[in-house]
C-alpha cells in the first residue's frame, strides 16, 4: 500500500480497489433504499391549508399565491435571499438557482411549477435575473408577510434573540434572510395547501454540483474556508485568479 500522491492517499492494487469499492457500494445501496423509504414517508406527511391571502408583485402585475401555480396543481417556491436593501441576490442562492433553470420543462411535464420569491422589489430582481440569464418566474413578496410567515425572513431583533425560529423551529436563523424550498398543492376547489418545506442543509439534495464534488477526489474541499460555500461566485464572475473573482462578486449592500 502506497501513500505517494498529492492527497497523501492510499494507492492499492486493482483487485484491492475493486474489493474495497464493492464493500462501499453495498453501503451506498443501503443509503439509497433508506432514501427511497424517506421519500415515501415524505409523501405521506400531513398538509395544512394556507388561510392567509398573499399578494406578490410579478412581471405581469399583482399575483396571489394561487396565481403562482400557473395552471398546474403543484408549486415549488424557492425562497431566494434578496433583501430590499441589497444590490444583488445572494451568491449561494444564485448557485442553487443555476441548478433549477434548465429543468423547468421537465417539472412542467410532471405538473409542477417552480418560482423564485424574494423580498426585494421587482426593479432589483428583474435586472439581476436578466444578467444571469434565468428563465424561472420571479416574484417579489416585499408587500406581504409571506417570507416571515414561512420562516425565511426575520427582523433584526429576532435574529439577535437567538431564538430557534428557522428550519422548522430547530435552529436560530443565520441572518435576516435565509434559504428554503416550500411546496404547495392546489385542489380542485382552488384551495392552497402547504405540503412540505426544507431549509439549510436540506437544500443539498437539489444542488447537482455538490453531488459531483462529493464523488470527486478532493470532495467539496471546503474545510479550510471561512464558511462552507465561501468559494461560490455568480456564474458570470468566475475568473482565473481568486482576486479577480472576489472583486467581481461581492457588491451587495448590507450583506
Amino acid at each position: 500500500m502506497n501513500s505517494t500522491n498529492m492527497l497523501d492517499h492510499d494507492v492499492v492494487s486493482k483487485q484491492q480497489w475493486l474489493e474495497t469499492h464493492q464493500a462501499f457500494l453495498a453501503e451506498e445501496k443501503e443509503l439509497t433504499k433508506r432514501s427511497d423509504e424517506l421519500a415515501r414517508r415524505r409523501l405521506a406527511l400531513p398538509w395544512t391549508r394556507v388561510e392567509k391571502e398573499y399578494v406578490f408583485a410579478g412581471p405581469q402585475g399583482k399575483a396571489s399565491l394561487g396565481d403562482l401555480f400557473a395552471g398546474r396543481s403543484q408549486l415549488a417556491v424557492y425562497h431566494f435571499m434578496f433583501a430590499p436593501g441589497w444590490n444583488e441576490g445572494c451568491p449561494s442562492c444564485s448557485f442553487v438557482t443555476d441548478h433549477f433553470d434548465r429543468i423547468l420543462e421537465h417539472l412542467h411535464a410532471r405538473d409542477v411549477t417552480l418560482v423564485l420569491v424574494s423580498r426585494a422589489p421587482l426593479e432589483k430582481l428583474m435586472p439581476f435575473q436578466q444578467r444571469l440569464g434565468w428563465r424561472i418566474p420571479w416574484f417579489s413578496s416585499g408587500g406581504c408577510d409571506f417570507n416571515h410567515d414561512f420562516r425565511v425572513s426575520f427582523r433584526q431583533e429576532e435574529v439577535a434573540s437567538g431564538a430557534k425560529t428557522y428550519n422548522l423551529d430547530t435552529m436560530s436563523p443565520y441572518d435576516i434572510e435565509n434559504p428554503g424550498l416550500s411546496f404547495f398543492y392546489k385542489d380542485a376547489g382552488g384551495s392552497v395547501l402547504h405540503t412540505y418545506s426544507t431549509y439549510a442543509r436540506g437544500l443539498d439534495a437539489v444542488m447537482g454540483t455538490y453531488a459531483i464534488l462529493d464523488r470527486a477526489p478532493k470532495g467539496r474541499d471546503e474545510a479550510n474556508l471561512s464558511s462552507p460555500m465561501a468559494w461560490v461566485r455568480y456564474h458570470d464572475c468566475y475568473a482565473p485568479t481568486p482576486a479577480v473573482a472576489k472583486s467581481c462578486c461581492h457588491n451587495q449592500a448590507a450583506h
